[in-house]
């Protein structure tokens, strides 16, 4: 009866609980399965899109011009031929190789040929950073989603700029190095051949093409110098060390190398001078690229998931399986240049992607995931819906939404025909942002040659002198005393406490002649252009907003509403970019009760800019005195 009870008590009490251990990871796929052709698609269509918004950095039109000389010429200039003050001078082109590269491209398909560079460098740059996420054993879909998050993160560097050439070659370089880490089961036979044989000609020709296309080339031998720093790094036990080919005679000769160039030593100093010397200069602190990340722009566009997703993934992977000290000395490296200056995003978020892709991968596959994730469809499904979600960060600002073409407002389109059509020609002053487009527009004509272009070229004096004139009355004037300007074209869009416009409407020496919303041009009253002035000049409208507020105090005189009506319709008619005299006009017609003519005129203005100032204001008002309802 005892045995009876005790048999009975022992078949009531619950087993013993048994551990449950999370299920094994599933395989990676081969790349030819269908599951990983599907998620390798979506990653490149998003990589499409991310980078498919208007261009809006004309700096190519510099670019271009120069790739068209050298494809005429046949040979590098070595002289300055780019602007009057300092012509024939000798001077160092910079990225000379990708403006070659870049013309055939417009050249056979014009802006359609500068969205294939974009599609292209960007498809290629994060497809090798891809593979050599998978040479450091992330093979799954995983990666594809870190490569998508890091293109968000480069979609503001990707526009035609030699940084998209390099991010090719920091990519490639990245991907020969990881593959000569690979462990010794692991590693292909170029590995563990001799120098010549291994992935040292490789590395040297990268340095020899990116010494040649941009002066970020010091960027690539510092890589090796890391993983040459790595090599010599006491190991665990358990980790024998690899044949690896010697770095050594690499960096050497990648160093040798780099000097093979058109300009020798002076194209390598470049770097160098820009950060002892050049930066110090007040006209590199008016550009927003060289200075640090501006938060207010890059909040919601992937650039700080990046920046704080990868330290913390390699932190927590360190942890678990070892610290990576090239991966740490990686992230040092370009999370330090790209927070000192912003334009360094772009590599940041090419020497990211291989890292972030094996650690992220690390962090999902230790996590326990429901049975259902485990098919090789899901997985695609997860990841390709991981890509789009991504996709539209960013779409908030917007200068990154979806389209194509160049946005109107970046180069002085309108303005550069004008000077054609009336044959303004002499010593120019110019925003050094529309140098380039005068070169792509006049080149080689002497007398059309800008005063400074894109790379601020010129004397230290011009320099100082142009960034004071930007702000100071006097300072313009020392400016033109000293170099004489028969015309300037001018920014109309400037960055706040900027006073150019206003500076010359208040120069009695020069004639407003041409205004739209993306540049004004003047001339000199005296001179080879006084007939230009006196018969194109503006007598009422100004291009600055300090004489456009007093052209409003005087809209209480019939008189004055007439010839001020009068110049804003020419403006209109001479710019398809007219929205701010639009502007001006509807509240003109506004005041004399035109309402009808003043909403064709408002309309016309927010088909132009649709965040014109006022608009919902201005239209309710005239809504109501037509009698009809707003629309």
């Amino acid at each position: 009866m005892a045995k009876d009870r005790a048999r009975r008590r022992d078949r009531a009490r619950p087993a013993p609980a048994v551990a449950r251990r999370p299920p094994a990871p599933a395989p990676p796929l081969p790349l030819t399965h269908p599951a990983m052709l599907a998620a390798v698609l979506a990653a490149a269509a998003t990589l499409v899109l991310a980078v498919t918004f208007p261009l809006a950095d004309t700096d190519f039109w510099q670019h271009l011009a120069v790739g068209r000389v050298i494809w005429s010429a046949h040979a590098v200039p070595t002289t300055n031929l780019w602007t009057w003050p300092t012509h024939g001078e000798p001077q160092v082109l910079p990225s000379w190789g990708f403006r070659a590269l870049l013309w055939p491209f417009w050249a056979l398909g014009g802006v359609t040929g500068l969205f294939v560079w974009r599609w292209a460098t960007t498809l290629a740059a994060f497809g090798i950073a891809w593979a050599a996420a998978r040479a450091l054993g992330a093979r799954g879909m995983t990666p594809l989603v870190a490569i998508a998050a890091c293109a968000l993160v480069y979609r503001g560097r990707s526009q035609v700029r030699p940084e998209t050439l390099v991010a090719i070659l920091l990519a490639l370089e990245i991907w020969v190095l990881e593959r000569r880490r690979r462990p010794p089961g692991d590693a292909p036979p170029a590995a563990r051949a001799p120098w010549w044989r291994g992935p040292g000609p490789a590395l040297v020709a990268i340095a020899w093409v990116w010494a040649n296309v941009h002066i970020s080339y010091h960027l690539g031998l510092l890589l090796i110098g890391i993983h040459l720093a790595a090599d010599h790094l006491p190991r665990r036990a358990a980790a024998p060390p690899a044949p690896r080919a010697p770095l050594g005679l690499t960096l050497l000769a990648a160093v040798a190398v780099s000097f093979a160039n058109p300009f020798g030593w002076r194209a390598l100093a470049q770097p160098f001078e820009y950060f002892f010397v050049w930066r110090h200069e007040p006209i590199f602190a008016t550009i927003g690229e060289l200075g640090p990340i501006d938060w207010s722009l890059n909040v919601w566009n992937g650039v700080p998931l990046a920046i704080a997703g990868w330290p913390l993934l390699a932190w927590w992977r360190g942890r678990r399986a070892g610290w990576d000290p090239v991966e740490i000395a990686t992230l040092v490296l370009f999370l330090g240049a790209a927070l000192a200056s912003q334009r360094f995003l772009g590599p940041f978020a090419i020497a990211c992607a291989p890292y972030l892709g094996r650690d992220l991968e690390a962090f999902v596959r230790a996590r326990r995931w429901p049975g259902w994730c485990a098919g090789a469809g899901a997985r695609a499904g997860l990841a390709a819906a991981a890509c789009v979600a991504l996709l539209p960060l960013g779409w908030t600002t917007p200068e990154f939404r979806p389209g194509l073409g160049i946005a109107p407002l970046e180069y002085p389109r309108a303005a550069c025909d004008w000077i054609a059509a009336h044959d303004v020609r002499g010593r120019a002053f110019n925003s050094f942002e529309w140098g380039g487009y005068l070169l792509w527009r006049f080149w080689p004509d002497p007398a059309r040659l800008p005063f400074m272009d894109i790379h601020q070229t010129g004397t230290r004096e011009d320099r100082l002198d142009y960034v004071r004139a930007m702000t100071d009355p006097d300072g313009w004037r020392a400016l033109d005393g000293r170099r004489r300007f028969d015309w300037a074209l001018v920014k109309a869009l400037h960055a706040p406490g900027v006073r150019t416009l206003d500076i010359l409407d208040a120069d009695t020496s020069f004639a407003l002649v041409f205004v739209d919303d993306a540049a004004a041009l003047y001339v000199r009253r005296r001179g080879p252009l006084a007939a230009v002035a006196e018969r194109s000049g503006y007598r009422l409208l100004p291009a600055g907003e300090e004489a456009r507020v007093r052209l409003g105090e005087r809209m209480g005189d019939a008189a004055a509403r007439a010839a001020t009506e009068r110049e804003l319709r020419r403006a209109i008619a001479e710019s398809p970019l007219a929205a701010n005299a639009s502007s001006v006009l509807t509240s003109l017609l506004m005041v004399e009760g035109r309402w009808a003519e003043a909403r064709d005129a408002l309309e016309r203005a927010r088909r132009i800019q649709p965040d014109i100032p006022h608009y919902a204001d201005r239209r309710a008002a005239i809504d109501a005195a037509l009698g009809s309802g707003p629309r």
